[in-house]
């Protein structure tokens, strides 16, 4: 039996796509430094935007989307905290960090070692969160009622790189597996947030800071997305900016999309169909999209 008032458990996070000022800067800070490769660069045409598409293998993780002609969003309004990309090796993980705090030093941001993960945060050149992260394996991971335990411990970004990159990483940076493994993004308010995300999107809860974060995911993962306040409490929603354009997310197939549709229509959103997903606002006008894996 399955809920339907839930997420399917093998829910993924798929592209995150960013409209941006400067297309040839932007996609050489996500290819050159963190490593991606680009899958495709359509020129303008009819009326639509270039676009760069970048990610490892056949899998796109960032869509760059040209918009130069909107303005940069204000520091405290909704939009996009950060995107965090999983690698699946400690060695991965190193060369990527080195490599952007290598050809983009002054854009580091912080390390924490959250107990779940070990991450590292950079800003784009105009001004997006990046977080690289890789998972401690699910074992290790401590829940209590249905709530995973995660913290900010110090995390040396220096003892990291002298214990994990040697010359295999580096020769396989930009080959290695990675995948978007959650979205993080600021919002108004933490109750608006979970009534969207957790009651009618259908994510689970996972863990939530009072009010100022929460954390959810499908299938007992840490987190797929998160929502904070701690820039944004109070934000409306969002105006035209450059910044997040779209979050995709992965259903295991038709079936759960069709049942999330109907789940959120009964809850009123207008969710457009283009006949390959389904497109919805959240209450800030973040947009998502929702497709079936295949």
């Amino acid at each position: 039996m399955t809920d339907s008032s839930r997420l399917a458990a093998d829910t993924t996070m798929g592209a995150v796509t960013l409209d941006v000022a400067d297309l040839d800067a932007m996609t050489a800070y996500y290819r050159d430094g963190v490593g991606l490769t680009v899958l495709s660069a359509e020129p303008a045409r009819d009326g639509a935007p270039a676009t760069t598409s970048l990610g490892r293998g056949i899998q796109p993780l960032v869509v760059l989307r040209h918009a130069p002609s909107l303005r940069h969003a204000g520091p405290r309004e909704a939009g996009l905290f950060h995107t965090a990309i999983l690698f699946e090796t400690a060695g991965a993980l190193a060369a990527a960090v080195a490599a952007v705090a290598q050809r983009y030093p002054g854009t580091f941001t912080g390390s924490s070692d959250h107990l779940v993960s070990e991450a590292f945060y950079f800003d784009d050149p105009e001004g997006n969160g990046v977080e690289l992260y890789l998972d401690r394996a699910r074992t290790a991971w401590s829940w209590t009622h249905g709530q995973v335990e995660m913290s900010t411990l110090f995390l040396d970004p220096n003892a990291f790189l002298q214990q994990h990159l040697d010359e295999q990483a580096l020769a396989a940076h930009g080959s290695a597996p990675a995948t978007v493994g959650h979205v993080h993004l600021s919002v108004g308010d933490v109750d608006t947030a979970r009534r969207f995300y957790v009651d009618e999107l259908g994510f689970d809860q996972t863990t939530s800071l009072g009010g100022q974060a929460l954390f959810v995911s499908a299938g007992g993962y840490h987190h797929h997305m998160a929502m904070n306040v701690w820039r944004s409490r109070g934000a409306g929603r969002r105006q035209a900016a450059l910044g997040l354009g779209r979050v995709d997310i992965v259903l295991p197939d038709a079936d759960a999309l069709g049942a999330v549709g109907e789940r959120l229509g009964h809850y009123g959103h207008a969710v457009r169909d283009d006949g390959a997903g389904l497109g919805v606002d959240d209450p800030w006008g973040n947009a998502l999209r929702l497709s079936a894996a295949g």
